[in-house]
């Protein structure tokens, strides 16, 4: 459907998350279906290189052409995230923010003198992502916080939640203005975390420690690439595996790290064959996740979905950290070692083909 963004150059080229108004706009409507978009502007037109980065074309004018056919008119005042876009798309309504407030996007039909006035009057939508109105710097930096809070992963745990990403935040916040990409913050993570398998190598207390610790930085880390991803659109398909994968690497190389620095303390414990069953648990469940996430994504399964999102979480690196303290981390070797196998069986049975049902009344011969 096609787009009209009625803009203020003013207000459109106010930055929020280091892209304008009128930037974020113009993808959010592209991602929404929207096509082709065209950008009412007397004087300068805002930056939007992010669009143009994307390959989202749009068509700059100076007056109001005549809609000949259902258009989504939208104003640059407009903050709004693409399943709003969306769901304005297919009921052909306007939208309204989570309180009800009606906002500057909807879907007109035909050539009107009043095209505010005949917004009113449509049925409304209301949002479920970030959205609502900016006029000024003040109502900017409140949206803007509003857009930050949104960001998390179906997968954050506990330590995700509380820790990880509201310190990342700091982090992701200086990035998004650097030329930094999310791939970049992914291999960054990967590295440190293997910097954390070499001092679990080492089998000492102290360097037990500073390898809980620095796994524990690489999760924080890990939290980074996502949230920039997200808030400046740079997400990609290969981004997600990619992180997916280094992560695989980074559980394999610590778990076979911390066995061998347990068999050179020369503990009792069969450290080194509770390392081997850890490592094979997580090869084999890299492969069943990846099947699982395909499946999840292409039938809806949600408790496919929910289980493997509450058993990837990061949760463990706290715990990981506390038994390094008290010198355990052979307790963590039983747990991960035994763990991972529950879970890849589960993922395994939560994908069994579900049988299908015999309607009424007819009969299926063996």
């Amino acid at each position: 459907m096609p787009a009209v963004i009625l803009c203020d150059p003013g207000i459109g080229a106010i930055r929020i998350a280091a892209l304008t108004l009128l930037d974020r706009l113009v993808v959010a409507l592209h991602r929404g279906g929207c096509a082709p978009i065209q950008i009412v502007c007397q004087g300068k037109v805002p930056s939007t290189l992010r669009a143009d980065a994307l390959g989202i074309q749009t068509d700059v004018i100076s007056k109001r052409s005549t809609l000949r056919e259902p258009t989504v008119v939208a104003d640059c005042r407009l903050l709004v995230q693409s399943q709003d876009v969306r769901a304005v798309v297919a009921r052909q309504g306007r939208l309204v923010d989570q309180a009800g407030a009606p906002l500057s996007l909807g879907v007109l039909s035909q050539e009107v003198a009043d095209w505010e006035a005949s917004i009113d009057s449509l049925a409304t939508i209301r949002a479920t992502g970030v959205a609502g109105l900016v006029d000024d710097i003040s109502s900017a930096r409140a949206m803007e916080r509003k857009l930050w809070n949104s960001l998390g992963s179906s997968s954050d745990g506990v330590v995700d939640t509380y820790f990880n990403r509201p310190l990342g935040r700091f982090l992701s916040k200086v990035l998004i203005h650097t030329p930094v990409t999310p791939n970049q913050v992914t291999v960054i993570s990967a590295l440190i975390g293997l910097v954390s398998a070499w001092f679990f190598a080492q089998g000492t207390h102290w360097a037990g420690l500073a390898g809980a610790l620095l796994l524990q930085l690489a999760a924080l880390v890990d939290c980074v690439d996502g949230d920039i991803a997200r808030i400046v659109f740079k997400e990609s398909p290969i981004g997600k595996w990619l992180d997916l994968g280094l992560d695989q690497v980074v559980h394999v190389a610590v778990f076979a790290a911390i066995a061998v620095g347990l068999s050179r303390q020369g503990m009792d414990t069969p450290v080194l064959w509770l390392g081997l069953s850890a490592v094979a648990g997580a090869l084999i469940s890299f492969p069943v996740v990846v099947r699982g996430r395909l499946l999840a994504n292409n039938e809806a399964d949600s408790r496919l979905e929910k289980f493997i999102d509450a058993a990837s979480t990061r949760d463990f690196t706290a715990l990981l950290i506390f038994l390094a303290v008290i010198d355990r981390l052979h307790w963590f070797l039983w747990l991960a070692g035994i763990t991972v196998h529950v879970f890849w069986v589960t993922a395994l049975v939560l994908q069994w083909p579900k049988p299908s049902k015999a309607r009424p009344g007819v009969r299926i011969d063996a």
